[in-house]
């Protein structure tokens, strides 16, 4: 076994580092700011949430051998990072051609292939404690039963997830881990809530991305929107049967025009007679036929200049529908009101990968909402984009916490593949190349775990909105990674759909798209938000 290294030399070597990512900072602010240098911007975005992430494997690393071996080959692989995105740019970051001197001899000695691959066949605990370490045992074991045995037919005949999977997930209270154990949920107003989601999700992504980790996390959204800024009445009314399941929910944000870019959506929302009519089209809206209720961010003010201060959120109820397209009504007079009808149409959209959630492209024309599904009532008009963004930045940190479930089913499909294949007479374990690939795997997987669950403590104590943006860019571009290099070491048969393995590669791949797009979160909200600090 190779020697630990220091965790006190690991702290200095990322403070040193972060000096480098601050000094980044200052010479984008003199260059004029994220909009005058977007390539500086988005580097320094990602080298920022990758040296956080770096730091947040220092408290890990003191707690033995193997955690420091761990820590030890991520901050060598953070720094490595660090130097590509600097190298020919060193004016742009404001640093000297020789600014590597201090971490060359480490990076060096941590990127020695005889160091990685002795981290192939060791993950590291993890380090919960009991409490949580019975949550991830409870979530894990439903995920092996009940997720994964539906997971690839799922996946390859773009089917509906099983209400088995659903009312199973509710049993276990796990559509409830953020509601207050007011409105029948299990959130006490700590760090716990936090800590527990991330926790379940992961091992709900070990199961599966699409028919497992993603089913929570709307009814997050939808909770922390409604916590942020709902009315009682509104938090009495849908809480309690979000916690059950009894109400699922999807989010209808995006547009065929803006993605990323909420403050530009069309989408309105016209006062009528007892309440508002919405007319417009979304898309990307996952999970829209199976939901009861759409959470719709819509214009209510016409003037476009007041841009998201002129948007609201809304609870749109709807029937359950099909899964492969509906179409639904209503009819005005037959509820008692003047007015035209409405219609609501959901198109799927065929996807690559996160399949069994369903998304969707909905056109919206004279549909009727109450008063009462305003939410915050007529104090949230024009309040909408916030109370969406407090859901999102939650949906960001339970974003990573899916892409780490991903990577670790990926690492354990290709270290038992190696363990079995023999190619030239050896199990392809034996070989160094495959055991440096599973370790800087088990590497990456570990420290992004414990950059996960720093940052739910952080959220727990109303802090980390932008350390969450920042674990959502580094870990969901690294899950592309693993699972494509879990993929390569399956050989042929990891692009087969035989082997699950693939389809951990076409899921990854969404991961750096929804919940913020990947340019968008490193430009507009981490590079944004280094500047302001």
């Amino acid at each position: 076994m190779t020697t630990a290294p220091d965790p006190d030399l690991l702290a200095r070597l990322v403070d040193d580092a972060q000096h480098v990512v601050d000094g980044a900072v200052a010479a984008l602010r003199v260059r004029g700011g994220v909009d005058a240098d977007q390539v500086l911007a988005y580097d320094l975005a990602h080298a920022a949430s990758a040296v956080a992430t770096a730091r947040a494997s220092l408290d890990y690393a003191r707690r033995g051998e193997d955690e420091a071996r761990l820590s030890g080959a991520f901050v060598g692989l953070a720094l490595a990072d660090l130097a590509q995105r600097v190298l020919g740019r060193e004016t742009r970051w404001g640093v000297s051609t020789d600014w590597f001197s201090p971490f060359s001899a480490f990076v060096d000695a941590q990127r020695d292939p005889s160091i990685l691959a002795s981290l192939a066949e060791t993950p590291g605990p993890r380090h919960l404690g009991e409490d949580y370490e019975m949550v991830r045992e409870v979530f894990h074991r439903f995920a092996e039963e009940q997720v994964r045995p539906h997971a690839d037919h799922v996946h390859r005949e773009n089917a509906d997830i099983p209400e088995s999977i659903i009312q199973g997930l509710a049993e276990l209270g796990g559509f409830g881990l953020s509601i207050p154990t007011a409105f029948g949920g299990d959130a006490t107003g700590d760090e716990s809530e936090y800590l527990a989601m991330v926790v379940a999700t992961e091992e709900l992504s070990w199961g599966s991305l699409g028919i497992g980790g993603s089913l929570i996390t709307r009814p997050e959204i939808l909770t922390r929107a409604l916590l942020t800024g709902g009315t009682e009445e509104q938090r009495a009314r849908w809480l309690p049967r979000v916690a059950t399941a009894t109400v699922l929910a999807a989010i209808a944000v995006t547009e065929p025009d803006y993605g990323s870019d909420v403050a530009g959506i069309s989408t309105s929302a016209a006062r009528t007679e007892g309440g508002w009519l919405i007319s417009g089209t979304k898309t990307w809206c996952t999970f829209a036929a199976r939901a009861d209720v759409l959470v719709v961010l819509a214009r209510t003010d016409p003037d476009r200049s007041r841009a998201h201060r002129g948007l609201s959120l809304f609870l749109v109820e709807k029937e359950r529908a099909d899964g492969h397209g509906f179409v639904l009504t209503q009819s005005a007079s037959s509820a008692g009101r003047t007015g035209p009808d409405g219609r609501l149409e959901g198109r799927p959209i065929d996807t690559l990968g996160y399949r069994g959630m369903h998304s969707y492209e909905l056109a919206f024309d004279n549909w009727f909402v109450p008063d009462a599904d305003l939410v915050g009532g007529e104090a949230g008009l024009g309040r909408g984009f916030y109370y969406q963004m407090a859901g999102f930045e939650n949906g960001r940190i339970q974003t990573a916490a899916r892409a780490v479930g991903v990577m670790q089913a990926a690492y354990e499909a290709a270290l038992a593949y190696a363990r079995e294949r023999r190619v030239f007479g050896r199990p392809i374990i034996e070989y160094e190349l495959t055991r440096v690939k599973l370790g800087t795997m088990a590497a990456i997987i570990q420290a992004a775990r414990q950059f996960s669950l720093a940052v739910a403590r952080q959220m727990g104590r109303g802090e980390g909105t932008t350390e969450a943006s920042m674990a959502k860019a580094y870990v969901c571009r690294a899950a592309e990674w693993v699972t494509r290099e879990a993929m390569q070491i399956h050989g042929g048969m990891g692009y087969a759909e035989e082997y699950p393995v693939s389809r951990y590669f076409v899921d990854a791949r969404v991961l750096s798209i929804f919940e913020g797009a990947d340019e968008t979160l490193a430009l507009k909200v981490v590079a944004r938000r280094l500047l302001e600090e």
